[in-house]
């Protein structure tokens, strides 16, 4: 997968949304589209609150303008759905059905780089007196905590 030598900003990307409204939904769309860097795991998001939406600038710029396309569509599926007060969720019969209209991808593909393994233990832990382990994502203050079966003094292992 090579990356789009073309770059997009906001303005760019809200006038592309604005066009995708109207083409395939039919309404337009009155709220704002941006570029968020903090996504990580996901293609885009609609915002309940303001009826905003965000999308993954790497997307864009790792996958092309065809799978920003497709993630516009979905996150429009959302916004059209929930303004109209209709089923928004992923497992609404609403949604479901919208998404297959306009053909709107249920999923993004993984940015390259991106971990999505939420199981990795990093630290592990070990009571000094019964042995019961921990592991944690985060590391831990051994002089501050203890073992939550005896109490006993913890010690990392790994």
């Amino acid at each position: 997968m090579e990356k789009n030598d073309k770059e997009m900003n906001n303005k760019q990307l809200q006038k592309l949304v604005e066009r995708i409204s109207l083409e395939y939904f039919g309404r337009s769309f009155h709220h704002q589209a941006k570029f968020n860097k903090r996504l990580r795991t996901t293609g885009g998001r609609y915002l309940l609150n303001n009826h905003n939406i965000e999308i993954n600038p790497k997307q864009y710029q790792f996958f092309g303008e065809d799978v920003l396309v497709g993630i516009i569509k979905h996150e429009l599926c959302h916004y059209h759905l929930h303004i109209q007060g209709m089923g928004y969720q992923h497992r609404d019969l609403d949604f479901k059905v919208l998404m297959k209209k306009v053909g709107a991808p249920r999923f993004c593909d993984v940015v390259p780089g991106v971990s999505l393994n939420k199981e990795r233990v990093i630290h592990r832990y070990e009571c000094s007196i019964c042995q019961v382990q921990y592991n944690r994502k985060r590391r831990i203050d051994v002089a501050k905590y203890v073992c939550g079966k005896c109490h006993g003094k913890l010690k990392k292992i790994l």
